[in-house]
């Protein structure tokens, strides 16, 4: 019992530890940005008398915030530890840094995950009677593939700063891309697919099925950039 209650304490202190790394510094300015942006677009669509508002319109509300959060702490989770000086003790123990970039990881997405549920739950009062839980389900795909190929370019760049240039360009990209072609915008390739709105020119089983591969490309694309992420943390002498 006793050491059961130390394992306990040790994980409980390690997890806070690790939040404290993550969430840390400029995370709160990206969550009040997150919520200020939020609270722009629910206001812009309960201003808009002539648009409908269901599901799909606050999965689309909640997408920014949703990739604007993972955003600090992913982003800049590297140079965080190197300015914070323990990039030396991360590399210093044989294969301690999976561990540690493993659970922050799941911390970060844990964390956003509920944010999300909040900012769902204030959409489902003010807005639209909306499914808090499986809204921010949904919403857990963009932010595995945009999260982990987040990191997967921090550790091939090894700068915050770079890293975010590179995503907001690509962020860019796959948004007017693949909303101009027609023949992307509504299949499984593309990133922003907003499974909660039907098209009507599509059977509705076909758009289940399309939902169903959407969801497994993004799990299957985010899973390999978390490989190739960690997979680069091998190189150590690029980090330090």
């Amino acid at each position: 019992m006793k050491i059961r209650k130390n394992y306990i304490t040790i994980a409980a202190r390690i997890v806070r530890y690790n939040l404290k790394i993550i969430f840390a510094g400029k995370f709160f300015w990206f969550l009040v940005a997150a919520f200020a942006f939020f609270s722009f677009f629910m206001f812009q669509e309960a201003w808009d008398r002539n648009s409908e508002i269901n599901e799909g319109t606050i999965y689309t509300l909640l997408m920014f915030p949703c990739l604007l959060l993972i955003f600090y702490p992913i982003v800049f989770g590297i140079q965080n530890d190197e300015d914070n000086r323990i990039l030396e003790i991360i590399f210093g123990i044989p294969n301690y840094r999976y561990k540690v970039w493993g659970i922050r990881m799941l911390m970060v997405y844990v964390a956003n995950y509920f944010i999300i549920v909040i900012f769902a739950y204030i959409a489902r009062i003010l807005l639209y009677p909306v499914n808090i839980f499986e809204m921010a389900w949904q919403l857990i795909f963009p932010m595995l593939f945009f999260g982990n190929l987040a990191f997967m370019f921090t550790t091939i760049l090894r700068s915050g700063n770079g890293t975010a240039v590179v995503m907001i360009i690509l962020g860019l990209f796959f948004m007017i891309f693949m909303n101009e072609n027609s023949s992307i915008k509504n299949s499984m390739w593309n990133v922003f697919l907003n499974p909660l709105t039907i098209p009507r020119d599509m059977h509705p089983t076909i758009w289940q099925n399309t939902i169903l591969q959407s969801r497994l490309f993004l799990l299957i694309a985010g899973v390999v950039f978390l490989m190739i992420g960690l997979l680069n943390l091998q190189k150590r002498e690029k980090f330090m």
